[in-house]
């Protein structure tokens, strides 16, 4: 329904983007790849994908074309939902995915929250042959600055759907965390889930 949204960022978060186009706030989930994209910037253009459920319509919105299409080609699988399929780009990008699958490892996918051994090889298996996309895809430029909160990384680990207890218990496990950008925070929290 939406191929791109493009306007202003009112609200970023490592996990979430208001993106206020011509006077219209679109609540935007997003990936961490995305975030660490976008976070210096006012504007931006974000690739979309559209959940439409039951009980509410979901939109997701990705920085560049080969992300949103490797989002697409988990939702495929079976047992893996948006939820999990944003984790799994939360913690690899495109490409790690498409490496890890190339060389049939499953460790490095069993090391992502939810992910255990059958769905590894289940993505494995389904996604052989289907991550030839292309590199680094109309990117947007990579910012400078680094968010070194904890609280945001608590807050996005959250918003993955990860409880706070368990989330904050994995933050307070990372070694030298302090100083350390939200990103590199948020990844190493889900390494130790």
């Amino acid at each position: 329904m939406f191929a791109y949204l493009e306007g202003d960022l009112s609200y970023k978060s490592p996990s979430l983007l208001i993106l206020s186009v011509h006077g219209v706030g679109y609540e935007v989930n997003i990936t961490l790849q995305t975030y660490e994209q976008v976070q210096g910037l006012d504007k931006c253009r974000l690739y979309t994908h559209l959940q439409i459920r039951e009980d509410a319509w979901v939109l997701y919105g990705f920085a560049n074309e080969q992300e949103r299409a490797t989002f697409r080609l988990l939702l495929g699988i079976s047992g893996v939902g948006a939820a999990t399929a944003r984790i799994i780009l939360s913690s690899l990008t495109p490409a790690e995915l498409q490496r890890a699958v190339a060389f049939e490892d499953a460790k490095t996918l069993e090391k992502i929250k939810g992910i255990g051994g059958k769905t590894a090889q289940r993505i494995i298996l389904e996604l052989k042959g289907k991550l030839d996309l292309p590199q680094n895809n109309n990117m947007l430029p990579a910012p400078d600055k680094h968010n070194t909160t904890a609280e945001d990384a608590l807050f996005a680990l959250v918003n993955l759907g990860i409880s706070k207890p368990v989330a904050d218990a994995a933050l307070k496990k990372i070694k030298d965390a302090e100083g350390m950008p939200v990103e590199e925070l948020i990844k190493q929290a889900l390494r130790m889930l």
